[in-house]
């Protein structure tokens, strides 16, 4: 019973982070993008805990990825925000 929940919880898991990956379609928002990365891992924590935590250490392992995913993101989006203002100063001087 508890492989037949544990294949359950991953399944759901994999429905969500399809999912996720197939509503976000426009990488011109990045803020939306981290905003599904970070709903994935909420997902992944709830299959996580409904598997009363076995999973092998599969399910710790992609929730640290996800993780890691959700930083470079902020990061990223930091990077880009940061660039454009500085665009945006930088054409304000020449004008």
């Amino acid at each position: 019973m508890r492989k037949v929940i544990s294949v359950f919880a991953l399944v759901l898991a994999f429905i969500a982070w399809h999912g996720a990956l197939g509503s976000v379609r426009d990488w011109r928002d990045p803020d939306e993008v981290h905003s599904r990365v970070v709903q994935s891992i909420h997902n992944m924590e709830r299959a996580h805990a409904a598997n009363h935590y076995d999973m092998l250490g599969h399910g710790i392992k992609a929730e640290n990825h996800l993780r890691a995913a959700e930083r470079e993101l902020g990061l990223a989006i930091d990077a880009a925000k940061a660039s454009a203002k500085w665009r945006a100063d930088r054409g304000h001087l020449n004008c």
